[in-house]
């Protein structure tokens, strides 16, 4: 038999994970001209992975994406399986029996550590368990925030660490009407919160904010953002980094940095205070985190490879709550092959390597193929390269007519695992959007997985 591709024997191809790298891997695949079926399968009952549980309620631009996706997901060679685990509900090799090839999408899902004293004490807490609770994602629908500290800490110098900011720094009436969880939104109203210190190992020429999530913090309701004039005495070298081509960024961070400096303050009760050359090296507290304790930095090494050294000098400050956004990691499915160190699924151009073997028929794309990096729109020409390496592959696929979707519904019906359809998933979103009308909300979500198959029911 001919490669698959054929009207007679159509490229079935299982993609896990319903993120941006998810969709845009299906909308490459539905470009080519073979024909195809594509499933795309998540853990979740709902689509769109860090769209709608990581993007902030205040950037509801960012979310539009999605319907690029709703257009995706439309098609009639393309099918939604959510609330289906790979390596629980089905595994990976029964995955390749249904399938010509998988392509893992699933992401980063979890957050690096610090690897200091302290870090599991009670009030430290990963960003992704913050981004997760205020955006109703199930996954930490339970978790609890000592919002009753005066003070937090954010440890980072990225858009994620600056998201957390934002939502400790707004007020109610900024968020009410944004699609924020309703038990986000009812805590965050009695917070006592009124320092929120955002600390960065590296200088402000080094800090990997965009300058439009920076400007926000200049505009808030009640809370002023704050920098020490001396933190904004660069080196030479990051002088020189200012001046390089395609630094624009940079430089508008740094102009808003030092505009923040000279903002006198006063009148509003919360402050944002910026912490840079600065790295944890402890936690402390008895049962509570209570302070941490930073280390000193200074810059070594040319432009654009400066190292943060510590000079020996430290500092306490004293915060009762601390999240670390120091980046991403990806987690281990069961039969895939895992790069611990990286956090990522080792392989070479999108082929899943075992070794310095690559596994016939299986791919990876997005962060679980490169590392957290990049915006959404990074993770398009990322998915398309990995189809691309696949198309290029068709000679070496199993050629045999593969059952897709049919064989994975029919195990699952013996396992009494309930898959969720994209016709169930748009159900959903109808309902949390009407929920979300009476608040003036674009929706109110649910937030335990049993709550959205009871709307099926």
């Amino acid at each position: 038999m001919s490669a698959p591709g054929s009207p007679n024997n159509p490229l079935c191809v299982a993609i896990i994970g319903s993120g941006p790298s998810g969709f845009y891997a299906t909308e490459a695949l539905l470009r080519s001209e073979l024909a195809v079926r594509v499933d795309i399968l998540d853990r979740l009952p709902t689509p769109f992975g860090l769209v709608r549980g990581g993007v902030s309620p205040d950037h509801p631009k960012l979310k539009q994406v999605s319907k690029v996706y709703d257009k995706t997901a439309q098609s009639p060679d393309v099918s939604f399986l959510g609330n289906v685990m790979v390596g629980r509900d089905v595994s990976v090799e029964e995955l390749k029996a249904a399938y010509h090839a998988i392509i893992f999408s699933c992401g980063a899902e979890t957050d690096r550590h610090l690897g200091i004293p302290g870090e599991d004490l009670k009030g430290s807490h990963t960003a992704t368990e913050f981004v997760g609770w205020y955006n109703g994602h199930p996954d930490y629908r339970d978790r609890q925030f000592d919002l009753s500290q005066p003070a937090a800490a954010v440890i980072g110098q990225g858009n994620v660490a600056l998201d957390v900011c934002r939502i400790l720094s707004k007020t109610a009436d900024e968020l009410k009407h944004t699609d924020i969880a309703e038990h986000a939104l009812d805590a965050l109203a009695e917070s006592a919160i009124r320092e929120v210190h955002v600390i960065g190992r590296r200088g402000p020429a080094q800090a990997k904010f965009t300058y439009k999530e920076l400007a926000e913090l200049g505009e808030l309701a009640d809370c002023d953002p704050v920098v020490a004039a001396a933190d904004l005495e660069l080196n030479a070298a990051s002088e020189a980094e200012l001046a390089e081509k395609g630094s624009r960024n940079i430089v508008r961070n740094v102009e808003l940095f030092r505009g923040f400096s000279e903002i006198k303050g006063g009148t509003k009760s919360r402050r944002c205070i910026f912490h840079f050359l600065e790295s944890p090296e402890e936690i402390l507290g008895q049962d509570h985190v209570e302070a941490i304790k930073l280390a000193k930095n200074a810059l070594e090494g040319e432009a654009s490879r400066q190292a943060a050294r510590p000079t020996g000098e430290t500092e306490i400050l004293d915060c009762g709550l601390v999240f670390r956004s120091i980046g991403y990691r990806g987690i281990a499915i069961p039969g895939v092959p895992f790069d611990d160190r990286r956090g990522i699924f080792p392989n070479q151009d999108g082929r899943l390597l075992n070794g310095e073997n690559t596994v016939p028929g299986i791919y990876v794309a997005g962060w679980i193929k490169r590392g957290p990096s990049g915006i959404i729109g990074t993770n398009k020409p990322d998915a398309f390269a990995t189809v691309d390496a696949l198309l290029a592959d068709l000679a070496r696929l199993d050629t045999s007519t593969k059952p897709g979707g049919a064989a994975i519904l029919a195990m699952l019906a013996d396992r009494g695992v309930r898959g969720v359809s994209y016709p169930d998933w748009q159900n959903i979103d109808s309902a949390e959007i009407s929920r979300g009308e009476p608040k003036s909300k674009p929706r109110e979500k649910f937030t335990r997985v049993p709550e959205m198959l009871a709307v099926l029911d």
